[in-house]
This record gives C-alpha cells, sequence and structure tokens, in this order.
C-alpha cells in the first residue's frame, strides 16, 4: 500500500495501515480511545501540548498528530520521549517478560514514518525518562500517553506528568489491567498497576477503560480548580 501523498490526509486509511503495519503497538481499541481523547481537548478548550512517553517507532504519535490536525488542532504541539535502547532491566515489580532492549528503535524511524504520511514530526527526546522529563516536559500538557511498561518508568512518568497535566486535561497508561473492573484486561505488566496504586496513594483515581477486546488502560482526569 502506496501512501497517496495527493491527496488529504484520511484518518480511517490511516488507521487501517497502522493496523497492518503497526499492529504490534496499536491495535482497534487503543486507536480510538486515543482518538476520543484528542477530540475533546478543543471543544474543552484543554490548553498545553500532547506528550508520548515511550513511543517505540512512532505509530502513536502519527495517530495522535493526524487526529489533532484532522479536528483543526494544528498548533497543539506533540512531544516524544524514548531512551531509543529499548527497554531497561526490569525491577522487582515486573515479570520476566521481556529481555534488555526488547522494543529498541530510532528517531528517525519515528521522523520517517511522519514524512511518509505528510505529517510534522513530532519534538523527540531521547534519553531514560529520570533524566529527560525533570527539564524537557512541556509546562502545560493536555493529554499524556504514558507507555513505559514497568514499575519504574511509570512511576516516574506519573511524578512528573501529573503536576503538569491542565486543569481537565486527561492522562491515559497503558498496560494498566484492573482485573476487577475488567476480567478481559491483558494482565502482562502488572507492575504499570503496582505504579499508579504507589505514586497516588492506593486506590488509584484511574478509570478503568474498555474495549472490545483486552484493552488495559487507565485514565486519569485533572481536577479543574482542585487539588490532585
Amino acid at each position: 500500500m502506496q501512501y497517496p501523498s495527493s491527496k488529504p490526509l484520511s484518518l480511517s486509511e490511516l488507521r487501517d495501515w497502522l493496523l497492518q503495519h503497526h499492529g504490534d503497538t496499536v491495535d482497534a481499541d487503543r486507536l480510538p480511545a486515543i482518538r476520543r481523547e484528542l477530540e475533546e481537548l478543543g471543544p474543552r478548550a484543554v490548553p498545553g501540548a500532547v506528550v508520548e512517553l515511550g513511543c517505540y517507532q512512532g505509530a502513536m504519535a502519527l495517530w495522535m498528530r493526524a487526529v489533532l490536525d484532522a479536528t483543526g488542532q494544528h498548533e497543539r504541539h506533540v512531544h516524544v520521549y524514548d531512551s531509543f535502547q529499548g527497554l531497561p532491566e526490569r525491577g522487582e515489580r515486573d515479570p520476566e517478560l521481556f529481555e534488555v532492549g526488547y522494543l529498541r528503535a530510532e528517531p528517525e524511524q519515528v521522523r520517517a514514518l511522519h514524512v511518509r504520511w505528510d505529517c510534522t514530526p513530532p519534538a523527540i527526546h531521547r534519553g531514560w525518562f529520570a533524566d529527560t522529563l525533570p527539564a524537557q516536559l512541556p509546562e502545560t500538557i493536555a493529554f499524556a500517553y504514558l507507555d513505559g511498561d514497568y514499575y519504574d518508568s511509570i512511576h516516574t512518568s506519573l511524578s512528573a506528568c501529573v503536576p503538569r497535566m491542565a486543569p481537565g486535561g486527561t492522562l491515559i497508561v497503558d498496560d494498566y489491567a484492573d482485573l476487577e473492573a475488567n476480567p478481559k484486561a491483558w494482565n502482562g505488566l502488572p507492575g504499570v498497576k503496582a505504579a499508579c496504586e504507589d505514586y497516588f496513594d492506593a486506590p488509584s483515581p484511574l478509570e478503568v477503560m474498555f474495549g472490545t477486546g483486552d484493552l488495559a488502560f487507565g485514565r486519569y482526569v485533572a481536577p479543574v480548580g482542585g487539588e490532585r
């Protein structure tokens, strides 16, 4: 399938292409869930940037940029953060599921994917979250997508992002599996939920999101005019 550079970007066409070529990191539940969140930012006048923590080859970042552009949010910036060294050593709260270095990618893959679809590439921040997030996150975040896989990565991400969330802004934690609320959720990375509970002081305020399959998403909404 060739990219139709001569006509406006079709979200349905991009969705189908991403599911075919990047099905290891996006799926039929993730894409519409993220789309709904981004589409609501404009009507609700939520200020700030969009950030993704753990972008791999940039498939979700491309989807977010395309949705923002399709809804007239051309001026809303997208920032992505990744070590580009693959997964780090797992911690005590993480399963022996992946090898060190799994999901390694290069920044150029992210840029090339956006150029292929004639979308503006995101600002790319290379390095471990603990090194990049404190100084390189936008001051105000409208939407954050946390895909760090491991306990330490998610805890670090929450610690950096939550204080910068705009009132009414939303944060999605991927791989957040609450089996009591959603028995179908994939629970391969239990350190993610544990990190959320520890950061927020259990029980966490994350709302469980549902899909047609084994979606494991937790959604946090930053309070409007109140304490977090």
